[in-house]
């Protein structure tokens, strides 16, 4: 029997189990004349096929993202479904691949500086629990930090191996966000495609129209550089159509940042191709501490105060609701200021350790000044800084800032340097721009369109593939960085 044992691994021991309580349960309910005996046989079956085929949860997950909502559960607690019941099955699924030896990481892939910065700013996250006002809260966002990692950072090493995998990912994702764009678009054309009606018209996928117009920004980079990939010409067409939608659905969101996110994107691209993504990256630097030193030097930020009843909101037009937004008299503007000083004061009072992870609101409010409150002050949504450097400062201190501005600086540096040893492999090149650009789109909003309240909003932002590939996924063992 010892010897038996031994010629079977694991994987073929754990298959036999489930054979041997298959036929069991079928036995079982032919004889007892019970079908709810088959129940655990093929509850069993489904797991093994999750665990070697999850793939396509995995796929199924990126489809249906667009489409999530958020539900009340007991206790306070909340989730958004069907996503968060996905990556919770694939968290299990990606650690069960791994144990048993399904799916198997390099040593250099696990040592990669991206994956050891996120596990640091874990690790950070955790030691800051202790001095969080609000520990219970901490927790819960170190627990979803784990199931949101682990499926879009492990999964996508795991399953995102080629290039074409990087485009069936993007098609994927694509169909859904088009089939929630042309959902929104039906509601929204009941409105006259209006600027006041498109934050009801996104609901209830979406909780404002910012989440949505971030999600079609982000994905087209990856639209572009797929239709320049394809070959096949019914692929073509379909990725032209594609495009169209997510072009059309930004465009009717009427929001700034995501507009202005895509030149700048483009800038970054002509930086990258220059070799100069170390400059621009001091240069952000430098200008952003000259800044905040001359902001709070003395009391020279209450020269950003608004004026409370001239600061509106330009619902029924955007062009005044572009021109408010350089007066100083756009009410969402004025309210982000307000926020960034609370924060500011924060951060002032708990430099090192913050307030805690996901305790800004409703700390903050003990720290804001009235003069620069305006009309929506009250935060019914629960929002928070609408700048997440902020927010890491504010809640997880100077630690958490400063890593999370590693991670970011360390994958815009090594992007630029696979980019230019890819350049014999177009296609390489192709997928390492794509995910790069839309990274960038993805930093754009996170200065000035932090989405808060619901970890929904924060899935459709995080799960860009080859964000945190160890570049050998990306470009093959020929140019890995």
């Amino acid at each position: 029997m010892h010897r038996l044992r031994r010629s079977f691994d694991g994987a073929q021991l754990l298959f036999m189990g489930f054979v041997l309580l298959l036929l069991g349960g079928g036995a079982g309910a032919a004889l007892l004349r019970q079908p709810a005996l088959l129940l655990p046989g093929l509850a069993a079956v489904g797991l093994l096929v999750a665990l070697v085929e999850w793939r396509w949860l995995y796929y199924l997950l990126f489809f249906l993202l667009p489409f999530s909502q958020e539900i009340s559960l007991f206790g306070g607690l909340s989730m958004d479904v069907p996503s968060e019941p996905l990556m919770l099955a694939l968290t299990a699924c990606v650690a069960g691949a791994l144990l048993l030896g399904t799916g198997r990481l390099r040593r250099r892939e696990w040592q990669h500086p991206l994956l050891v910065i996120l596990g640091l700013m874990l690790l950070w996250t955790a030691v800051d629990t202790v001095f969080s006002v609000d520990a219970v809260k901490s927790i819960k966002y170190l627990l979803a930090k784990v199931w949101y990692i682990t499926p879009f950072v492990l999964g996508t090493l795991l399953i995102v191996r080629q290039p074409r995998e990087t485009w069936r990912f993007a098609a994927i994702y694509t169909a859904g966000a088009c089939l929630s764009v042309l959902y929104v678009a039906a509601g929204h054309a009941g409105r006259g495609f209006s600027f006041e009606g498109i934050n009801d018209a996104v609901h209830p996928f979406f909780r404002n129209h910012v989440i949505y117009a971030s999600m079609l920004a982000l994905l087209l980079p990856f639209g572009w550089l797929a239709l320049r990939s394809v070959r096949h010409r019914g692929a073509r067409l379909a990725w032209r159509v594609g495009l169209a939608i997510l072009l059309f659905g930004l465009l009717t969101s009427y929001t700034r940042a995501s507009m202005l996110s895509l030149p700048i994107a483009g800038l970054f691209y002509l930086m990258m191709r220059l070799r100069l993504t170390r400059v621009v990256l001091v240069l952000v630097a430098v200008s952003g501490a000259v800044g905040v030193s001359y902001i709070v030097r003395g009391d020279n930020y209450m020269e950003f105060a608004p004026d409370y009843e001239r600061t509106i909101f330009n619902g029924q037009n955007f062009e005044k609701h572009l021109a408010a937004t350089y007066k100083l008299q756009d009410v969402s503007g004025m309210e982000r200021v307000y926020r960034w000083v609370a924060a500011s004061r924060m951060i002032a009072d708990k430099p090192l350790v913050g307030s805690g992870a996901a305790t800004f609101y409703p700390e903050y409010k003990r720290y804001t000044l009235k003069s620069f409150r305006t009309y929506v002050s009250d935060n019914p949504e629960k929002s928070t800084t609408h700048n997440y450097f902020l927010l890491q400062l504010a809640e997880q201190g100077i630690p958490g800032f400063l890593l999370l501005i590693i991670l970011m600086a360390t994958a815009l540096l090594r992007a630029e340097r696979l980019y230019h040893r890819a350049r014999p492999w177009p296609e390489i090149r192709r997928v390492v721009l794509a995910a790069t650009l839309s990274f960038v789109v993805i930093a754009f909003h996170l200065t000035l369109n932090e989405p808060g309240g619901s970890r929904q909003d924060w899935s459709r932002l995080l799960c860009v593939p080859g964000l945190a590939d160890s570049g050998r996924n990306l470009a093959g063992r020929r140019c890995a960085d």
